[in-house]
């Protein structure tokens, strides 16, 4: 009996080992600008050599296009209109409050979960989600800029400070791209490429644990920091404006985008276009920051092969949204159009056969189920994603007829998006409203790849087909309340997160001392609590460190 239970135990143990491992790779502001994507200048070898032992997505779509929903979508596999969530600081708990997020479902099956960097939006008054990880979620220590010049103007920066009604995130910011002579590990992706190096040499010591890592670059996220070496490789005079430099002719007024987002940085406009020499300096500085960013995943990669990792890992690549690079005159994302709403993704497993395409249509929800069927994981109990696992091993085939989309603009307006392999039908109206009160754009990416004219009135009958589609989703939530709860004596409750955005005057995502002690209203007291509530010794204080407040 001793032998028999001895045999079951090791058995058990050696199917359990056996189990895939997970490395999911999120990049922030990523589009499809990359070498595997067909892009003759970019230079991105590392995100080449993943699409060489892989599956390519040439027609994914993120489920709108800016970070916080787009990370909720991917973590939760719920659609921004389902939670009712279109902006940066509610988390996605106020409209789930039960889900069981991507790493937390891995988490309960068995495998070690770990986060590092960007991978839920931590920001604007969100917060990380400590239910989701194993271990503490990792966030590189570091300052924005290598260069003192590149920070934002001081007088200027405490002037923002004392205007305590104003959001943390609408300060002025310092210079939108960096060229500095430092090493990669000075900015937050070369520390969390070492942080991922390490854990992946620590997971050799656990064979029968799996694990599911999650790595969260930055770049090429504004500013377009990043070490002189990677502008280096590009030659200025190659880069060249985008042709088409106004909205699509007849689309709304308020589709596209003010890019408000760029605005905010040094030298940037108020209002109107940025020179042309501006605009060839952040096109080679987001080339410079994707280098940089691929470089960082190339170490991620061959710590895999390293550490005998490789061939049982599946391997996904994703970015949150696409970025409008100045064309239809407009920068960043937070627009509906082809732009903003494509991304790259990349799929490599075991069992796959790699440097294979598909023109399947698939959106950032159908991750999650994915992972789940390719892990050999039960299927998530919530979600609006359809797993592509079937894809993977037959890349003409396809699981879905249409993505869809959304992007909100004003006071409760949804654009809700759905996208075939040939056309984009946008509907813009309020949630509940009457389907006559909608106004609508249309694109034709055979005929008009560039999206230079809404067809809505011109080709009604494509309308209705593609409103048939739109038909068989629900009507979008509105976005929730994101009001702090009341106290029991009445009075609301204190936001911690907001406070702590108003006193992150250079949003490194960590407060200084001196940044803590900033109008506190217990001048003599207040320093007493700075040791107690930085529980790691750090002589920061974390997010989560200063709104728990010292408590555990």
């Amino acid at each position: 009996m001793i032998r028999v239970t001895f045999f079951l135990l090791a058995l058990c143990s050696s199917l359990f080992a056996a189990r895939p491992n997970v490395l999911l790779v999120c990049v922030d502001d990523l589009k499809p600008l990359l070498g595997c994507y067909g892009d003759k200048i970019v230079k991105s070898p590392n995100i080449d050599r993943l699409a060489a032992r892989g599956v390519l997505f040439e027609k994914a779509f993120c489920n709108q296009a800016v970070c916080s929903p787009s990370r909720n979508a991917l973590t939760t596999g719920l659609r921004p209109q389902t939670l009712g969530i279109y902006d940066l600081p509610t988390n996605f708990r106020k409209g789930a409050p039960d889900a069981v997020t991507l790493p937390q479902h891995f988490k309960a099956n068995g495998y070690r979960a770990e986060g590092l960097g960007k991978i839920f939006h931590v920001g604007h008054g969100n917060t990380n989600d400590e239910a989701s990880w194993s271990v503490p979620h990792f966030s590189p220590k570091t300052i924005t800029y290598a260069l003192k010049e590149n920070n934002p103007p001081e007088s200027t920066r405490e002037q923002a400070l004392l205007e305590s009604k104003k959001e943390a995130w609408k300060r002025p910011r310092g210079a939108p791209a960096e060229n500095a002579d430092v090493p990669d590990n000075r900015y937050g992706d070369g520390m969390i490429a070492d942080e991922a190096v390490r854990r992946i040499e620590a997971a050799k010591a656990k064979p029968d644990e799996p694990f599911f890592l999650a790595v969260g670059f930055l770049k090429p996220h504004l500013p377009f920091v990043a070490p002189k070496k990677y502008w280096d490789l590009y030659d200025p005079a190659a880069f060249k404006l985008p042709e088409l430099q106004k909205a699509p002719e007849g689309a709304p007024e308020f589709a596209p985008s003010s890019w408000g987002e760029l605005r905010q940085y040094k030298d940037m406009p108020e209002k109107g276009p940025v020179t042309k020499e501006q605009a060839l300096h952040l096109i080679h500085g987001y080339h410079a920051a994707t280098s940089y960013m691929d470089a960082q995943l190339g170490r991620v990669l061959d710590a895999l092969e390293a550490n005998g990792f490789a061939e049982n890992t599946i391997i996904v690549l994703w970015g949150d949204h696409g970025w409008h690079l100045g064309d239809h005159g407009m920068w960043c994302k937070h627009t509906n159009y082809e732009q903003a709403a494509r991304i790259p993704v990349l799929v490599a497993a075991p069992g796959i056969a790699g440097g294979l395409r598909t023109q399947a249509l698939v959106e950032t929800v159908d991750i999650y189920p994915t992972l789940a069927e390719l892990a050999g994981l039960p299927a998530p109990k919530q979600g609006d994603g359809r797993s592509f696992a079937s894809v993977l091993k037959n890349p003409a085939s396809s699981t879905r007829d249409h993505a869809i989309h959304v992007y909100p603009r004003g006071e409760g307006l949804i654009g809700r998006a759905v996208r075939t392999a040939r056309h984009r039908l946008v509907e813009w109206k309020k949630p509940r409203e009457a389907p006559e009160t909608a106004i609508w754009e249309l694109y034709d990416y055979e005929a008009d790849p560039a999206e230079t004219k809404n067809l809505a009135t011109e080709q009604p009958e494509v309308v209705a087909e593609l409103r048939k589609l739109l038909a068989t989703h629900p009507e979008a939530k509105p976005q929730i309340s994101n009001k702090p709860a009341a106290k029991k004596d009445g009075k609301p409750a204190q936001d911690r997160g907001k406070m702590f955005d108003q006193r992150d005057k250079d949003q490194d995502g960590k407060l200084t001392r001196e940044e803590f002690l900033l109008n506190q209203p217990d001048p003599d007291e207040a320093p007493k609590r700075f040791p107690k509530f930085d529980t790691d010794s750090s002589g920061t204080l974390s997010r989560e460190e200063f709104i728990k407040g010292g408590k555990k």
